[in-house]
């Protein structure tokens, strides 16, 4: 197993964050708000914010590289054998929703994880992947955005897309509400093998093919006819995409134990939201085919 290079990989989620932020400008017409911060503790970061902008009621796309000196519980739950390790994390993380409700929220994250002791070799993973939620439900749509998870893991083997999406299906779900999130896409965690190139290019992959799975959909729905119902309808998944982050999220609550920067990682939250008491869709309406159709795990491609 071959040594992490952090400068590398640095150096590429820089990239990235500037190259999705530069296409999403395009697309809404209005710039992020640009925020660099540092963390007392060790490390800092980026964080591109856009709110009320044309077609992104709240966008975010955050670049952070932290350190610290003992390892937070999120990240050893798992990897119990780290406990007490100096440690270093690098990652780009986007959350994007749009204000109309045909167009689906969406969801990325590309990370490295390295745990460090005192004559041993570090211990890196690569962990990330891509998801999709919409309100409204359409097949082509579903279909492009798994098509393209597939694109980016086809170099590596044909294994990866079966297992990686099995994964998100199986990671992004509300197992207080029995249902999943979203659509799914892809997700994977701990991968170092079969060494730091390898892995990191599996991770490049899946970032490079992030605009292309979802920018096209969002220019095919950020225009269409909405009116309060869809609204109303939006609003009340949204407070699904809440819950899931603040109950569930190993991200959140890693952010939140290191004591990472408060407003960056809490920037995934949509703007607004709703609740309601035991709400169930019209049967035979375009709200209950979402549930019925596509907040169920199923090959798209």
């Amino acid at each position: 197993m071959s040594s992490p290079d952090a400068t590398a990989v640095r150096k590429y989620l820089l990239e990235l964050q500037g190259r999705i932020v530069a296409r999403l400008e395009q697309v809404d017409g209005k710039p992020f708000r640009r925020d660099n911060w540092d963390r007392p503790q060790g490390g800092g970061g980026i964080s591109c914010i856009l709110e009320e902008g044309n077609v992104l009621e709240r966008g975010g796309v955050a670049f952070s590289h932290v350190m610290g000196d003992s390892m937070p519980a999120a990240a050893t739950a798992h990897r119990p054998e780290l406990a007490g390790r100096r440690w270093e994390a690098m990652g780009v993380s986007l959350v994007l929703h749009p204000r109309n409700p045909y167009a689906p929220t969406t969801h990325v994250n590309v990370r490295m994880f390295v745990a460090m002791k005192d004559g041993e070799k570090p211990v890196f993973w690569f962990g990330g992947g891509m998801d999709l939620t919409p309100y409204y439900g359409f097949e082509e749509d579903a279909v492009h955005f798994h098509r393209t998870c597939q694109d980016a893991l086809a170099p590596f083997g044909d294994d990866l897309h079966p297992k990686y999406k099995k994964w998100c299906d199986t990671y992004f779900y509300l197992k207080h509400r029995n249902e999943p999130r979203g659509i799914g896409g892809i997700f994977f965690d701990d991968l170092c093998a079969p060494d730091f190139a390898t892995a990191f290019a599996i991770q490049q992959s899946v970032g490079d093919h992030f605009l292309s799975a979802y920018v096209p959909i969002l220019e095919r729905r950020m225009n269409t006819p909405y009116g309060e119902r869809e609204r109303d309808f939006q609003l009340y998944r949204r407070g699904r995409y809440v819950e899931f982050n603040l109950v569930i999220d190993r991200g959140t609550i890693f952010g939140l134990q290191s004591n990472g920067r408060t407003e960056s990682i809490l920037m995934s939250m949509p703007p607004l939201v709703k609740w309601r008491y035991d709400w169930h869709p019209q049967p035979g309406s375009a709200e209950a085919e979402l549930y019925e159709k596509f907040l169920k795990p199923k090959d798209w491609v």
